[in-house]
């Protein structure tokens, strides 16, 4: 039997394309997921939005004794999004934090503060307006008032820069010291334009050029070698059925084929097929902070396993000016409050309860046992059977009790989300904590052997040690949630019960659940800072 789109949620066709899959049983297991627009509270402040975190051995040729860390903020850009475009928010510190030794505080910081400025000293680009002896100087309103390319920035009217601080502990309180610039050895670093169009820049090409010379070599005090960072728009490397899966799944959620049998390796006529169109963030762009550093700056007296999360901060007031200017539209003051949070992705979106996420958002790993119910005891899985339990029962012929899993408490997910795998990316301290954990010892495998599902897909490069941006991690959040590691999951090419679960506590553990969005690495680079160039905002 085969869908139509207008048939696709008819209740019998439903049944019929989950029930084939349920009888069938195949095995495939992935990687987590995103986090754009994960809170309440947060949706108001989206250039303190992180959208994506990653952490990951270096697979670029001669890089392997490196480790990069990228966060992604301010979600959803359009990139046609002027005239101002997607700027940081200097008032904000951004974060990236690592827990060498397992206790979820964190070690190392890295801290990135930009500034804004206007050409000519901060009172920008001025035109002489009016006729010959009576011309008056004109501010333009737009960022920049030609073509720009790396080697002639002159036409920027406006600009942004940043510096980087590390520090050693806790991130109030600890030993700070500066990132130097190796080229101008200075403390000052600039962050590229928003890819405008291919007026302003040309091409593609010439934009990735222009982009390619803000790839900066840093010195870090006390690391061997020298590191790299890049801070600036790139194409959102997400992929994810948004507008249906948060509507309630709104669609087939198993590996579907136009093939006329299910029979076919596939997929399953009725489910969704794979297909790039699926993927509602595939004309969006992000801005990404990408910091590549030696690998034994960063590993401290742990077992080589590094746990990391980024952080956004604001100052706990902000009061806003009634006359506002360019240098001052608010004053802000007070400590720096954490606003934002991301370590393993889609937590905040689809494990923590609504009155909760706010408060995950401002919450330290160390403190994450107060969010414990929502991984032991998940919400989702239960959604899934509201939606689908009768549909299943009734093609079946069976009486199905339910197709959540029943192992309380979910020793599966308290694994995937909180303490690492035994062997894999579990630190030598064990304390239960939401963070991405990263095996520093595995060496990275090249872009072009990697597989999309990582460990289970016989690559332990990749998730759950540490996440990739080639990483499929949307069909994870949807297998995990609904049993896979309950069920044998192929490791090192060798079927392996873990030994969390049993496949009787997971009735459809085994499905091959997804939301048709495909990703993997070949839609990446294979050189430093790894995400796409950014899409134009004009052709």
């Amino acid at each position: 039997m085969k869908l139509t789109k207008q048939s696709l949620f008819n209740k019998s066709k439903i049944t019929t394309a989950i029930a084939t899959t349920l009888c069938t049983g195949l095995i495939s297991i992935d990687a987590l997921a995103s986090s754009h627009r994960e809170a309440p509270n947060i949706t108001r402040m989206p250039t303190v939005d992180s959208t994506d975190f990653y952490i990951f051995n270096s697979y670029e040729a001669g890089r392997g004794d490196y480790v990069t860390m990228i966060a992604n903020y301010i979600p959803l850009q359009d990139a046609y999004g002027g005239p101002n475009y997607f700027p940081m928010d200097p008032a904000a510190s951004y974060n990236i934090h690592i827990d060498t030794d397992g206790d979820a505080i964190e070690d190392i910081t890295f801290a990135f503060d930009f500034k804004r400025m206007l050409a000519n000293e901060n009172t920008g680009v001025k035109l002489m307006i009016g006729p010959d002896g009576d011309k008056k100087a004109v501010g333009v309103p737009l960022v920049n008032i030609g073509a720009i390319s790396s080697t002639n920035q002159m036409s920027a009217n406006f600009t942004e820069s940043y510096s980087i601080q590390v520090i050693d502990g806790d991130v109030r309180t600890g030993t700070t010291s500066t990132i130097t610039n190796m080229t101008s050895g200075g403390e000052s670093f600039s962050k590229p334009l928003d890819y405008i169009g291919n007026k302003t820049f040309t091409s593609m090409q010439d934009y990735e050029i222009y982009a390619d010379s803000f790839i900066y070599d840093i010195n870090i005090e006390g690391c061997s070698e020298p590191g790299r960072v890049f801070v600036g728009q790139r194409k959102d490397p997400f992929v994810v059925n948004l507008g249906k899966t948060f509507d309630l799944v709104n669609y087939v959620p198993v590996e579907g084929d136009s093939a006329p049998s299910a029979n076919d390796a596939g997929g399953f006529p009725g489910g969704i097929t794979q297909d790039s169109n699926n993927d509602d963030l595939r004309d969006k762009n992000v801005t990404s902070i990408a910091i590549e550093v030696p690998t034994d700056c960063v590993t401290g007296d742990g077992n080589g396993v590094i746990g990391a999360w980024t952080t956004a901060r604001l100052p706990q007031a902000r009061i806003l000016n009634p006359n506002a200017t360019f240098d001052k539209p608010e004053v802000n003051g007070g400590a720096l409050t954490q606003v934002s949070r991301l370590g393993s992705p889609l937590v905040n979106e689809l494990v923590i309860a609504i009155e909760d996420k706010d408060k995950f958002s401002s919450a330290h790993p160390i403190n994450d046992g107060q969010f414990a119910d929502y991984v032991t005891n998940p919400a989702l899985p239960e959604l899934l059977n509201i939606l689908f339990l009768d549909a299943v029962n009734t093609t079946l012929g069976a009486e199905l009790p339910t197709l959540a899993p029943t192992n309380f408490p979910r020793q599966d997910l308290i694994a995937a989300f909180l303490t690492g795998f035994a062997g894999v990316n579990q630190q030598a301290t064990v304390t239960p904590s939401e963070m991405l954990r990263l095996n520093t010892g595995i060496p990275a495998t090249p872009q072009s052997e990697q597989s999309a599902f990582g460990v289970p897909g016989n690559d332990l490069a990749g998730f759950p040690n540490g996440r990739r941006p080639g990483d499929d991690v949307v069909d994870i959040a949807l297998r995990v949630v609904m049993g896979a590691l309950c069920h044998p999951i192929p490791v090192n090419g060798e079927p392996t019960n873990l030994g969390l679960c049993a496949p009787e506590d997971a009735n459809v553990g085994n499905v091959p659940f997804t939301d048709g969005a495909p990703l993997n690495a070949d839609m990446m680079m294979n050189t430093f800072p790894y995400l796409a160039t950014p899409l134009a905002g004009s052709e």
